[in-house]
């Protein structure tokens, strides 16, 4: 399942799915908006992110269950997620029914170590340019690694935030300037060891 971004399901977010499914999996993108403009929605996604409950938590599980009870899904799920989808897809980890997760720059929760107990295998991929600091993969790491939960957390030294979403073209400038720009050769190895991690979690 791919979780999006707080611009909602863009064409970006349909080009990673796309690119799950080139690879062998069953991959959906649930739109947590409902179609509603995302202006409109991304401060409701993000009280209900902060709080780890809300509608966004109903329709993750209701796509998950779906996605699952199809004949052509081997029942094993998983969750990737990009910036806010990330977060959601961290908060997913603990949660019965998914067998691996991947976050990428997205939030890690202050008590990581608490919530995360008894988490499915986590990869996740930061960049150390972006505005959030380097806490959340710190934290993220420490939580996995004193709870024993199998992992690949890595920090891009020259990536920012976005850095796997290649955007508008128009809106590069911006982007790199506020560090939320694509960065080739992060997001390349970013996809290699998601999809190393998924084949062996989530393969039959």
């Amino acid at each position: 399942m791919v979780i999006h971004e707080a611009f909602g399901l863009t064409e970006g977010i349909r080009q990673q799915a796309d690119r799950l499914a080139s690879q062998g999996y069953l991959a959906f993108a649930p739109d947590l908006y409902g179609g509603k403009n995302w202006v409109r929605c991304v401060r409701g996604a993000t009280q209900q992110l902060r709080a780890k409950t809300g509608p966004a938590f109903t329709a993750i599980e209701a796509a998950r269950a779906w996605l699952a009870s199809r004949p052509d899904c081997s029942g094993t799920t998983g969750v990737i997620g990009f910036c806010m989808g990330g977060g959601f897809a961290l908060l997913c980890a603990p949660r019965d029914g998914f067998a691996a997760v991947s976050v990428n720059y997205g939030e890690v929760p202050a008590d990581a170590e608490a919530f995360l107990e008894g988490a499915c295998p986590v990869v996740g991929s930061f960049g150390a340019r972006d505005p959030m600091g380097a806490q959340p993969p710190s934290r993220l790491e420490q939580a996995l690694t004193s709870l024993g939960v199998p992992h690949d957390i890595k920090v891009y030294p020259e990536a920012g935030h976005r850095f796997m979403h290649k955007g508008s073209a128009a809106l590069a400038p911006l982007a790199g300037a506020a560090h939320m720009g694509y960065h080739e050769s992060a997001a390349e190895d970013s996809w290699r060891r998601i999809f190393a991690f998924f084949d062996e979690h989530l393969r039959r």
